[in-house]
């Protein structure tokens, strides 16, 4: 079930084990410190979007509006990243396996924690970008066999997010955005490898709407961290979901 916002599963909580995985450490804002009055419940949310959809500002706000964990996308300390830019066919798997196992720590220690949190990119959208380069030949078909058996394995692991934000972007726009950032290693993003990852996007949201509630926002008409905290209440808490399907499959 997706859910429109024109304006703009609770976790199962396991055992804490001794030591936390490096490198994935939450943040949460000063003014925060203190427990924020648990509205929501136990959520887990995951922002999914675009390059550049600003999935870091809108999890940056609801961890500082919510008083709760916020874990990013790991982007300045990937060691991949430059050489991923600069011989996309040559680094793609070791790039989307790295992800994949960076991302999993994050996903592990949200729900050994217990504590509710957001999560700027999913999990799950990576193997969107897995997809899209082995339909493009940038990465060899039996490596992507290989990533989509991990991913699936790995997946007996994973409690699912409670909801997924994804913030809509066009192609366009999520150029321009990439544009007025200025990252260096993001310089040579042409606009037809945008498009396809929109494409890649949509078959993605229409595939995991089924297995966890989706809020769909229009980012052109952005919403406050205080309108987006109601509308994540109203509509998870309000809303009856019953799943057919109890795992999401990335090669479909």
């Amino acid at each position: 079930m997706q859910t429109e916002i024109a304006r703009s599963s609770t976790p199962t909580q396991a055992t804490q084990p001794q030591v936390l995985a490096d490198g994935s450490r939450p943040t949460r804002a000063e003014a925060s410190r203190r427990e924020a009055p648990d509205v929501l419940g136990n959520m887990f949310i995951g922002i999914a979007g675009m390059i550049g959809a600003g999935k870091s500002t809108l999890a940056a706000a609801l961890g500082t509006h919510l008083g709760i964990d916020c874990y990013y996308e790991p982007v300045e300390d990937n060691e991949y990243l430059e050489d991923f830019y600069r011989d996309t066919a040559r680094t793609s798997f070791a790039m989307q396996v790295y992800l994949l196992n960076r991302r999993f720590q994050q996903h592990q220690e949200i729900i050994w924690r217990g504590r509710s949190a957001v999560q700027d990119r999913t999990i799950y959208e990576d193997s969107i970008f897995a997809k899209m380069l082995a339909k493009t030949g940038l990465m060899d078909e039996r490596d992507y066999r290989t990533y989509v058996d991990l991913f699936r394995n790995m997946s007996n692991f994973m409690c699912k997010p409670s909801v997924i934000i994804f913030l809509d972007v066009s192609p366009e726009a999520s150029a321009a955005r990439i544009r007025a950032r200025s990252r260096d290693v993001e310089s040579k993003i042409e606009l037809g490898y945008l498009q396809a990852l929109y494409e890649g996007y949509q078959e993605f949201i229409a595939g995991i709407s089924k297995v966890i509630p989706v809020i769909r926002v229009d980012y052109e008409r952005f919403a406050t961290a205080e309108e987006m905290a109601a509308v994540i209440q109203r509509e998870y808490m309000d809303a009856s979901f019953l799943r057919q399907v109890t795992r999401f499959d990335p090669a479909r």
